[in-house]
């Protein structure tokens, strides 16, 4: 500052920063700013950082920075109503930050929908490749709306049907009776096999064409509950369903995740490799999981995945009765292959669902018939997703964390609830936050809203992220977490993927064992500890290769 301007302010009796009781207003102010940083999520973690993981945190920093600012802004594209945003393009995937993050350990993907974790096209392909495959539908698609939300199956049989027998696309077929997907394929009106594949993977992707986009939140939940079914149907199949788990496992590995927790609504029945009849129950379903887990495991690509286990979902649109017969059907998969269920979840909001108070004295049941067969399966409830104003989603969330729920997914409408987040706090529920979710951003950014709190997050996949892309895994995840406006880093990175480390269901526990284990993280004795230190290693090797592969990077 030039003299004349001190000696004015001098003169007009002006402070100066100089002055003691400015030095001291000063001094409070970085207290203030360092106590404030003290609560931050991720202060313990960059405590622990070595010298080479802070120097990696920083050129990490550096990267990121770059190569969103090259991107171009992008919050105009975050808001748009796109199943999936222009990220997971190749422009981003040339990146810098793309090739890091996918190098990252991403350590627990814990709330993944099967049908949504495999590239349509491979499923598809498998879908005509499989012998004796064929389509069914409750009624004729015969008009445009008919292609657009006219429900279709997959199912697999022995027995051709006739060559001269009406196809689905006709209006003498008759509802239900079996077309072999070649046959349906052919006589395809818009084009033969060729448009029948392009049909068939529009019905089982979210784009822009999908009329949702007219009805906002709930008409894509709409759409989805249609979609899904195609995809569930062809997995109730044994030779697609290993063919599919092999494809699903590898693509994770490489992903860097070495746990998943699959949810999987068991809507279809299940048929063993040749069979006509279906199986009574999904014991054999759980066991060609655990092979073909088994099998992998053994493979050199698989040695570092650490296990997968299935949450057993049931719509909330079936009866009492109903949903009776699903939650005895999962406690007796449970007993037959304990090691692969891991928790039970209800599904479905919107229409015709039902709310988490109205299922409570079902809830409660299956919480007795549990105690009864002595079989620890715990509530990981989906439920906060922003709907707009829809009051169910918001009571469910009481609802959940009353049940005793371990983790809430998505949980976008938590931050209405100041309570309720200092509950979740309290209680040690995660929450499993999907930052690309459906691809329609909520009114206000949940994710850094959650971590600002200081509440246990998880980054995960979202159902209606449909893989047009074919990628299976966290990286666009963690991409677009960093575009937030809370300035994230690696180190808050990393933070999550130790929370999904702690809140993984590795093996089955009483409600106190489970608090106990992630109280003490690291510290402990049993698996979870365990996994806890393996990945700490990962993650300094990774900081290693981070400051090794870009040592040339200006950090000042």
């Amino acid at each position: 500052m030039a003299s004349n301007d001190i000696d004015w302010e001098i003169e007009e009796g002006i402070p100066q920063v100089d002055d003691p009781f400015i030095q001291q207003y000063l001094k409070g102010r970085t207290s203030l700013i360092l106590e404030e940083q003290k609560q931050r999520y991720d202060t313990n973690l960059r405590k622990a950082l070595s010298p080479v993981a802070t120097r990696a945190c920083e050129i990490f920093s550096k990267i990121r920075d770059r190569d969103l600012a090259t991107l171009g802004p992008n919050e105009g594209d975050r808001r748009q109503s796109t199943p999936i945003p222009h990220l997971l393009e190749d422009q981003a995937q040339r990146t810098k930050l793309w090739k890091v993050l996918q190098k990252m350990p991403k350590g627990s993907l814990l709330h993944a929908h099967i049908e949504t974790m495999l590239n349509i096209d491979f499923i598809i392909e498998e879908a005509f490749t499989t012998s004796g495959i064929h389509v069914y539908a409750p009624k004729p698609l015969i008009t445009q709306r008919d292609y657009e939300e006219g429900l279709l199956y997959f199912q697999y049989s022995p027995v051709q049907s006739l060559e001269n027998e009406p196809t689905v696309w006709e209006a003498s077929y008759k509802p239900s009776s079996l077309i072999s997907v070649q046959t349906a394929a052919s006589s395809f009106p818009n084009g033969g096999e060729a448009g029948f594949r392009g049909w068939l993977k529009r019905r089982c992707i979210l784009t822009l064409e999908h009329p949702y986009h007219q009805h906002g939140d709930s008409g894509m939940l709409n759409v989805y509950r249609g979609l899904s079914p195609v995809v569930i149907s062809l997995l109730s199949y044994e030779p697609i369903l290993r063919s599919c788990l092999r494809r699903m496992f590898s693509q994770l590995a490489a992903d860097g995740i070495n746990y998943v927790e699959i949810r999987n609504a068991f809507a279809f029945p299940y048929r063993r490799e040749g069979s006509a009849a279906p199986e009574k129950d999904y014991s054999e379903w759980c066991r060609a999981f655990q092979e073909e887990l088994q099998r992998f495991q053994r493979m050199e690509e698989g040695q570092s995945f650490c296990g997968a286990r299935i949450v057993w979902t049931a719509s909330r649109t079936l009866s009492n009765r109903e949903m009776c017969e699903s939650m005895i059907q999962c406690i007796l998969a449970k007993l037959d292959f304990p090691a692969v269920i891991c928790g039970f979840d209800v599904v479905g909001q919107g229409g015709h669902a039902r709310s988490l108070v109205d299922l409570v004295p079902m809830l409660f049941w299956f919480r007795k018939q549990c105690a009864e067969e002595g079989v620890e399966i715990p509530f990981l409830f989906h439920v906060g997703e922003y709907l707009g104003d829809d009051k169910q989603t918001e009571h469910d969330l009481f609802d959940a964390i009353l049940l005793g729920t371990r983790r809430i997914g998505p949980g976008e409408s938590l931050y209405k609830h100041p309570l309720l987040l200092e509950m979740i706090k309290e209680k040690k529920i995660l929450v499993e936050c999907c930052p690309i979710s459906k691809g329609v951003a909520s009114p206000t950014d949940s994710l850094s809203v959650l971590l600002s709190r200081g509440v246990p997050v998880s980054l995960c996949d979202y159902p209606l992220a449909m893989t047009q892309y074919g990628m299976t895994g966290l990286t666009a995840e963690f991409w677009l977490a960093l575009q937030g406006p809370d300035n994230l880093e690696l180190p808050g990175l990393a933070m999550m993927v130790e929370n999904s480390i702690r809140w993984s269901c590795y093996e089955d526990q009483s409600t106190s064992e489970w608090l106990s284990d992630i109280q003490e993280g690291i510290l402990g004795e049993r698996t979870k500890a365990m996994r806890l230190r393996e990945w700490y290693t990962s993650f300094e090797k990774f900081c290693e290769w981070i400051a090794l592969e870009f040592a040339e990077t200006d950090i000042s």
